[in-house]
């Protein structure tokens, strides 16, 4: 053999190896047994070769819209390789970064953490754990080289659960035994998107649909009694995905999972994956009225991102790795279409009655008129600028705006809805819209971008009209009246009287918050332990709070010389009259006087004397459960992927 072919051949020959070690999946062993103590502990071996490395922790999470990767909590980092300790050293200046050399001979990166959950966390979608329940991301417990899109990289992982406990998860089980569950290799795009919701209370209610690929509620709780639902509620749920397979025509999700962690460790949010959504909310909440009617459009409205936010995504959305900064500027269609189709669906179904949808519509209308900083900001600039509000306190809440691109996403879409049913004479419907552009054709996850003039030119192909010029003046100008059209041409008004909005009610009952904003112009929050006294969450600029001298952060303590409290309050606006109320700044006490006189105003629809009801149609069933859905599958369901139901019946 010459000089020449024998150094080919080593050139050959080290590719080779190189291209296996790219190429060889990443192992992630995450030992849970100690969630109750809210510690994971996590186990990692990347194929590597000696030389410089750098690994990241996952900052951007799809759905969170900013970074929250929640590194803070990652301790006892070590690695290893070549049967040798490798030090490491965090980059500098992204803390999400850490840099290491392997040493000669290393064919692998050997990496042992501890995730440590916080009882109460800053982030909304932190793992949550107690001693009966857990919800797991797994973006938490797992890092990945530099170098590689996210879906470049496989991930084979295995998960040792607390005796006793069952789990739900999208993601594909390729073998469990007594001790651990070992999944199927998947892309690490997958992996992220398909968190696992245990716990010794656990509850799998399959939500078949014709037509449709496997579906279920997975519920986890900390008592058996609180998963426990009503049947008329699954039937309800049964029933929406049946009225989104009508909705869309099609469905991108090999089997749909709704994680429902039910514990009182959690106030109640939801974050949207491709093939599960990930639904945090009190303890009771599924088998308590109130409950209920709260969270009516979370399900429907996590389950519309299946389709709006995970197939279709905004292009500014979609990133190569969980390093890149998203840009939230059509988080209106995003979050505010999905929330708009959430209410429908949610209505549809039956989760929420005409009422309590009306009811709905109405506090949102009210909420968005009485946003003062409408006035100097736009609906896109709260959009864009998503990753400071979210993070913003709730004082001066209404001056500065929030993410009001989720609720006034309702009003606006609405708006859309109502103009292409009048343009085309009752022929089409946003619903047509949504077919067309969220829909065909179905099939495996997949992710399709679009960006605003995709939106107005299949917004055109449904009804003809000036659809750049309709967003242009409710999304990218400043618009200091609230879009209320919508609810105008629909057939009702927004109006307000002395009868408290019932929502409202049942928001003061569970969540102890007071909306007077359309009355006093005043948001107050009651301590769950203490209900003498409120906390100002907000004042509204121009109304009598804000001209009196209330601020948010003062404590009502009094109302004309007696102790606060809700009936209160309430019992002085009934009188009509001009009331003072005994105020703490900080360690300092004063009477304030409100010159108000108008009663209680809570917000309602009525009609308006119309001939046509748009909104009623818009919102009634559209789906017949006793009939074939049918829906376009253009790919065969796999029957490997077993359901959490089956696995763990």
């Amino acid at each position: 053999m010459t000089h020449r072919n024998l150094c080919v051949l080593v050139v050959l020959s080290l590719s080779i190896i190189t291209l296996s070690a790219q190429d060889s999946p990443i192992t992630l062993h995450v030992d849970a047994r100690e969630a109750p103590r809210r510690i994971f502990h996590v186990q990692m071996q990347i194929p590597a070769l000696p030389g410089a490395l750098t690994l990241y922790y996952p900052k951007w999470l799809p759905g969170n819209h900013r970074p929250t990767g929640p590194i803070v909590n990652l301790v006892n980092f070590h690695m290893s390789a070549a049967g040798q300790l490798v030090p490491w050293q965090r980059d500098d200046v992204d803390m999400y970064a850490f840099h290491c050399q392997l040493p000669a001979g290393a064919n692998s990166l050997d990496v042992s953490f501890d995730y440590v959950s916080p009882s109460h966390g800053p982030g909304r979608f932190d793992p949550v754990s107690t001693d009966q329940v857990a919800i797991l991301n797994w973006n938490v417990v797992l890092l990945y080289p530099k170098g590689k899109s996210a879906a470049d990289y496989t991930y084979r992982t295995t998960l040792r659960l607390p005796q006793g406990w069952k789990f739900g998860t999208a993601l594909p089980v390729e073998r469990e035994t007594a001790d651990a569950v070992e999944f199927s290799p998947v892309p690490l795009t997958m992996l992220v998107d398909s968190p696992l919701l245990a716990g010794a209370h656990y509850r799998a209610i399959p939500l078949p649909s014709p037509g449709a690929p496997p579906q279920e509620i997975d519920l986890a709780a900390d008592s058996a009694a609180a998963i426990d639902l009503p049947q008329d509620l699954i039937d309800h749920y049964k029933q929406l995905t049946a009225e989104a397979g009508v909705l869309f025509g099609a469905h991108h999700y090999r089997d749909y999972h709704f994680l429902v962690t039910l514990s009182d460790v959690e106030n109640g949010s939801g974050l949207e994956h491709h093939e599960s959504s990930d639904n945090r909310i009190p303890e009771r909440t599924l088998i308590e009225a109130n409950g209920r009617e709260l969270i009516a459009s979370l399900l429907p409205h996590e389950f519309t991102h299946s389709w709006n936010g995970k197939y279709r995504r905004p292009a500014g959305l979609l990133t190569s790795d969980y390093q890149q900064p998203m840009k939230g500027n059509l988080l209106w269609v995003y979050e505010g279409l999905t929330n708009y189709l959430g209410e429908v669906l949610a209505a549809r179904s039956g989760l929420a009655t005409p009422e309590q949808a009306r009811e709905s519509l109405a506090l949102t209308a009210a909420g968005m008129k009485m946003q003062a900083g409408r006035n100097w900001r736009s609906l896109e600039d709260t959009a864009v600028s998503v990753q400071m509000l979210m993070e913003a306190p709730g004082e001066w809440n209404a001056l500065r705006r929030s993410a009001d691109y989720y609720p006034e996403g309702v009003l606006l879409w609405l708006e859309a809805d109502t103009i292409i049913r009048n343009e085309t004479h009752g022929q089409r419907s946003l619903d047509d819209f949504c077919k067309s552009f969220f829909g065909l054709p179905s099939g495996a996850p997949t992710v399709k971008t679009y960006e605003l003039p995709d939106v107005v030119a299949a917004l055109n192909q449904t009804a003809n009209y000036d659809w750049a010029a309709f967003f242009k003046d409710r999304v990218s100008s400043v618009a200091p009246q609230a879009p209320l059209k919508g609810i105008e041409q629909s057939g009702w008004q927004l109006v307000f009287t002395d009868t408290l909005n019932d929502l409202s009610r049942a928001s003061e009952e569970e969540d102890h918050s007071l909306d007077l904003r359309t009355s006093l112009g005043l948001m107050l929050h009651l301590a769950d332990d203490k209900k003498d006294a409120a906390t100002i969450s907000d004042v509204i600029p121009g109304t009598p709070a804000a001209d009196a001298g209330l601020a948010p952060g003062m404590k009502l303590l009094a109302v004309d010389g007696r102790r606060f409290s809700r009936a209160i309050l309430h019992d002085a606006l009934k009188t009509h009259k001009a009331f003072q109320v005994l105020a703490e700044n900080i360690g300092y006490y004063k009477t304030y006087s409100l010159n108000y006189s108008g009663g209680l105003r809570s917000p309602h629809l009525v009609r308006n004397g119309s001939d046509t009801d748009l909104l009623s149609e818009i919102m009634k069933p559209h789906a017949d459960s006793r009939r074939q859905i049918k829906v376009h599958l253009s790919f065969p369901i796999e029957v490997s992927r077993t359901s959490a139901r089956s696995r763990h019946s």
